[in-house]
């Protein structure tokens, strides 16, 4: 049965955390080495749940948001977490496998032996957010049961009702030893932050993970850190401006913008800024003709992020921005009941004395700037904090390259937005403020494996031959004069 916290002090929550990581440790060591058939159990265990439970899971989403399509749900979040999985029980066998190095000069010549072994750390910390609860729970633990690890998750208080639901669904099938779900608030966040696990995953904005990681670090716990920041739309003039327009304002309006990854401003060259901005009005009434009682479209998760949103817009335009909102039926968007919707409303004229262009967005408010040269769009990302995602439309192959050099963000899709994170076989992850590390596929394995490195010497005494052995002479002059050279 999962350990509750929910009504614990900060003190005793972090005691009962405590005592389930040292009970998961204690089984880990027990139970090592994890074999192949093991941690494929629990990849199958995880396939399962979210195969006979999606229902259950689904609709938990959508009370949690007040509305989020059926449709979006299952894409995202179920068959979203099912591919990790998938992919880690297809692959599985291979990336267990040890990795051969070449031993240095002469070693290689004498019989010695070099490789890595990828060994389970033990007990990875999950702290997942709440705009794609299900799927950031359950696609990292693709790469930690791969590995060979336990896991202790705790899920974001925002969505309580799906964080609940996992946390009966996890003690349902795993052994508290094997995975353990702690819900809660912040004190009970802070508290799971500051416990000393083998590696934390931390999923969520900048300005907490700044705590995570100093939680972290009293404890020298490796973490990872998946966090955000401002990812920037960059429009060639080469670019078909109506596939460009469509393709970002379906990664925008995707989960009401609620996405990491969503784009969060554009730069388009400034004589196509207003062919661009019809545009992009246009996709969105295309796709959304309605909005409040569009089954189609997401709600924003509750009414402080609404109004946190809406204080974008009006900051922005109090400054000098234009709005442009897309409510193709004209609908009243005060007067719902149980939901946040909020419209696409593109802002012109936008400037860095506005807090759009200062915060993460996290909603659908997207500027859109001009530039002359496209250095004057490389200049601008660049002199801002490294983002996690970086799009560029266009089919210019020199400018494209320019832009991949000139720039450092996270990840990269080119003529789309958002598409880079569904790759398994590519790294996800941030740089400088959008976060450190990596994982999903191989590089999840790694991630949270530790890389063993195994030297076998050979049964010749290499270190006579090359007078390593004191009393130092003439064998040690001719080694050193061999490697101390041009």
């Amino acid at each position: 049965m999962a350990t509750k916290v929910n009504d614990l002090s900060a003190v005793e929550a972090r005691e009962a955390m405590l005592r389930v990581l040292e009970r998961q440790k204690a089984a880990h060591l027990k139970d090592s080495p994890v074999p192949a058939a093991i941690r494929k159990d629990r990849l199958r265990r995880a396939i399962d749940l979210l195969v006979d439970h999606e229902k259950r899971l689904v609709d938990a989403m959508a009370a949690d948001f007040g509305h989020r399509p059926t449709p979006m749900s299952r894409l995202t979040d179920i068959a979203g977490s099912i591919g990790p999985l998938k992919q880690a029980l297809k692959h599985l066998d291979r990336w267990m496998r040890p990795d051969k190095r070449r031993p240095n000069f002469p070693f290689n010549l004498l019989g010695a032996k070099a490789w890595v072994e990828y060994q389970p750390l033990g007990v990875v910390g999950i702290i997942s957010p709440w705009n794609f609860p299900v799927q950031l729970t359950f696609g990292p633990l693709a790469g930690v049961f791969a590995a060979g690890n336990r896991a202790m998750i705790k899920p974001s208080e925002y969505t309580p009702i799906t964080s609940e639901l996992m946390k009966e669904l996890f003690a349902s099938v795993y052994d508290e030893t094997e995975v353990a779900t702690f819900t809660g608030g912040p004190e009970v966040g802070q508290a799971f932050s500051g416990l000393p696990f083998d590696h934390l995953l931390f999923t969520g904005a900048t300005s907490v993970g700044r705590h995570v990681m100093r939680a972290a670090a009293d404890n020298l716990v490796p973490v990872t850190l998946e966090l955000g920041g401002k990812s920037p739309v960059i429009v060639s003039r080469s670019a078909d401006i109506a596939r460009t327009a469509e393709r970002v304002v379906v990664g925008k309006m995707l989960n009401a913008g609620q996405i990491c990854l969503a784009p969060d401003y554009m730069l388009v060259p400034e004589e196509k800024a207003d062919a661009l901005t019809d545009a992009l009005a246009q996709s969105a009434a295309k796709f959304y003709p309605t909005l409040v009682g569009n089954p189609d479209y997401t709600s924003v998760v509750n009414p402080r992020h609404r109004e946190r949103i809406e204080s974008y817009v009006t900051d922005a335009t109090a400054k000098g921005a234009r709005a442009i909102t897309v409510n193709p039926a004209g609908e009243d968007f005060s007067q719902q009941q149980g939901t946040n919707k909020l419209p696409l409303t593109i802002l012109r004229d936008v400037h860095d004395q506005m807090k759009v262009m200062q915060d993460e967005i996290f909603g659908p408010v997207l500027p859109v700037m001009t530039y002359r040269q496209v250095d004057e769009a490389i200049d601008y990302v660049n002199a801002h904090p490294r983002p996690l995602g970086l799009y560029y439309f266009g089919t210019d192959a020199a400018e494209q390259r320019r832009v991949l050099d000139r720039t450092t963000s996270g990840g990269v899709t080119v003529n789309d937005v958002v598409f880079h994170v569904s790759q398994e076989d590519l790294p996800f992850g941030g740089v400088g403020p959008a976060g450190m590390g990596a994982y999903h596929g191989f590089d999840g394995f790694k991630t949270f494996s530790h890389a063993k490195a195994v030297f076998r010497q050979t049964g010749v005494d290499v270190a006579k031959l090359g007078g390593v052995k004191p009393p130092y002479g003439p064998a040690l002059d001719k080694t050193l004069a061999r490697e101390i050279r041009k």
